[in-house]
């Protein structure tokens, strides 16, 4: 299995359900200039993924903060998409979520991702898309371990720290926290600080 990490990510143009509820076209390449949390996620009217799909929601400011988009997507139709964005929380629904639900029914974006599972559905993938549109990470689960969207932000804290200051991010950093020099010496120097 090969990596997206490093590459440009593949873009697509699909049918979306946008945040205000109408369908449109959604192009991956208008968000060039802004980083991009593009997740896939099996099936509407599911059991996880509504709680992923709220939980991306309820943390949507935190990302917009850091000039990045949150896009879900998966092999539904748009018209699903709505369906189920017009269905209550506490009917099984996902509500009124402020962010792109992207249709992929022909399954080429879950398949250009590497993510398409025996011709049928999505895997859990996440990619960190830089402004530049290169992807740089990338996680997938299997379909009944969620995923963890404070992860996700400090991953999107690491990179941007990386790219601001040209420092490494060790394991379990967190925005505030040292980082390192990517040097040898910067490297012994952080262990000798940290190593307990």
């Amino acid at each position: 299995m090969s990596t997206l990490v490093t590459k440009e990510a593949p873009d697509f143009t699909a049918q979306a359900v946008l945040p205000s509820n109408e369908f449109g076209e959604l192009s991956l390449s208008k968000f060039r200039g802004k980083y991009v949390v593009l997740f896939f996620y099996p099936l509407d009217f599911t059991f996880v993924c509504p709680s992923e799909i709220i939980a991306f929601d309820k943390s949507l400011a935190k990302f917009k903060e850091k000039n990045a988009e949150v896009v879900g997507v998966s092999v539904d139709s748009h018209f699903t998409h709505l369906a189920w964005k017009n269905t209550p929380r506490d009917k099984g629904g996902i509500g009124n979520v402020q962010y792109p639900l992207v249709a992929d029914i022909t399954k080429e974006i879950a398949r250009a991702y590497g993510v398409l599972l025996n011709e049928s559905v999505a895997l859990r993938g996440l990619f960190l898309i830089d402004k530049e549109g290169v992807v740089r990470h990338a996680l997938i689960n299997d379909l009944p371990l969620g995923r963890n969207v404070d992860e996700a932000l400090r991953v999107l804290d690491a990179l941007q720290f990386s790219e601001k200051h040209g420092e490494v991010c060790p394991a379990n950093w967190r925005e505030g926290e040292e980082a390192m020099k990517p040097t040898a010496d910067g490297v012994a120097s952080y262990l000798a600080k940290h190593a307990k």
